[in-house]
């Protein structure tokens, strides 16, 4: 089990950023072009398992049909953390890929040291066609602040709860549509062995649904943890809120914290009523569920705003500076096709990752009758919470994963932890605006 499929990777930001410094204006070799006219471009990326990959190299090899004058190696990392590391350590030596998948905040580290490319350079616009065809909240998440369009979408997703509505039925209940109901009805079925919902905060490199869930109450409260110029907002009373509630969950012995995907495995063995992950782990909730029942799916519960908010997760496609006039082209091609609609219909009824783009939803209505709670959580594209885009925040959001462990394993107060948090985030923040 990879954990390419829902954890977003902390690596270390504020060391990658000086090695880049350090290459500002150094090219790198990227992939050839043949003398006999074939074009060879390189895509880095870490869909290394299961569906991920036979749909990628489905799509490639269709790709490449439809181009025969392209040719696209797939390099695969096995997570995100080891792939920022390659992007960084390939640019180094010279020989970054053609394309890449980035965290946004990656890709205002490597804009800054101008290692990858703005889209207009190779689309020749900064607004191709295909860009009013996707979801609001994505066409928003292409940008760096510069306002300039660097990045392409690729595989999208949002948190998704999901349930054993068998477990909840036999308690009289249905699946929770307030935060508050959740907790009410997670207290109602823990007990006899069972425990409501398993979290795992993660490390200060690999945040994990823990701290996904702590993002997304502290945002159904009206605060997120970082306002939109990136500036941390770990203590607001939301985020205080937001901790102080897990914490209630667990005393209540209806949270627990563990390791390794715990919700979904305690989901799966019928130790756990939910689980809050990714769209893109559906396919991997059904693995453990295994038939035992049918598993119940629900978009995020709305906090005190009364508004509906989620969390956006998955990345983005950039080209690299190295890459000769050809590859960009080539690459360019094969960014369009991934985010065509029929890809993306392919993409997302093989992965369990969100079409980026309504035109997708028709191509597939078997899948939707299967998964009627996939047009639901494509809509939150629209509005769900995204990553600022700068440089600091992927470090800073650490500081997250270290408040909920100090709150919900050492019995720290959580206004203390998250305190602790907020002066650390500010620090990283000051030291990555320096870079």
């Amino acid at each position: 089990m990879t954990v390419s499929r829902r954890r977003r990777a902390v690596v270390s930001s504020l060391a990658a950023a000086t090695v880049l410094a350090a290459l500002a204006g150094c090219s790198s070799s990227g992939s050839s072009s043949s003398a006999s006219g074939t074009t060879t471009i390189s895509f880095m990326q870490i869909m290394i398992n299961g569906t991920q990959k036979s749909t990628l190299v489905k799509l490639t090899n269709d790709f490449e049909a439809a181009n025969p004058t392209i040719k696209v190696n797939l390099e695969y990392q096995p997570d995100y953390g080891t792939l920022h590391a390659k992007e960084t350590a390939a640019i180094a030596a010279h020989n970054a890929p053609t394309i890449g998948q980035v965290y946004e905040s990656w890709a205002a580290q490597f804009a800054n040291s101008n290692v990858i490319l703005p889209v207009s350079q190779y689309a020749g616009t900064d607004k191709p066609d295909q860009l009013a065809s996707f979801y609001q909240g994505v066409q928003k998440d292409l940008t760096l602040p510069d306002g300039k369009l660097w990045m392409w979408p690729f595989n999208k997703s949002v948190q998704v709860i999901y349930s054993n509505d068998d477990m909840l039925k036999a308690k009289g209940l249905t699946a929770p549509t307030t935060w508050d109901q959740f907790a009410t009805d997670a207290k109602a079925v823990s007990g006899n062995g069972v425990t409501a919902i398993a979290i795992d905060p993660g490390t200060t490199a690999s945040p994990a649904s823990g701290t996904l869930m702590f993002q997304a109450l502290a945002a159904a409260d009206g605060t997120p943890d970082f306002a939109s110029d990136g500036t941390p907002q770990l203590n607001s009373p939301a985020a205080i809120q937001a901790l102080s509630y897990m914490v209630d969950l667990k005393k209540a012995g209806a949270l627990v914290v563990g390791t390794n995907y715990p919700g979904e495995t305690a989901l799966g063995a019928q130790k756990g009523v939910f689980d809050l992950s990714s769209a893109a782990g559906y396919y991997y909730e059904n693995q453990a569920v295994g038939g035992k029942f049918a598993l119940g799916t629900s978009v995020l519960p709305t906090g005190s705003t009364g508004q509906p908010t989620n969390i956006m997760s998955g990345t983005n496609l950039v080209e690299f500076a190295g890459a000769s006039k050809a590859q960009q082209a080539a690459g360019w091609k094969y960014m369009q096709f991934l985010a065509s609609a029929s890809s993306q219909a392919q993409w997302a009824t093989q992965t369990g990752y969100l079409p980026v783009t309504s035109a997708a939803l028709p191509l597939m209505s078997d899948f939707i009758a299967k998964n009627p709670y996939l047009p639901t959580a494509v809509a939150a594209l629209q509005y769900a919470v995204v990553e600022p885009p700068y440089s600091w925040v992927a470090k800073a959001e650490g500081e997250e994963v270290v408040a909920l462990q100090a709150a919900l394993d050492k019995g720290t107060d959580p206004a203390t932890a998250l305190n602790t948090a907020q002066t650390n985030a500010l620090a990283d923040q000051k030291a990555g605006a320096g870079q």
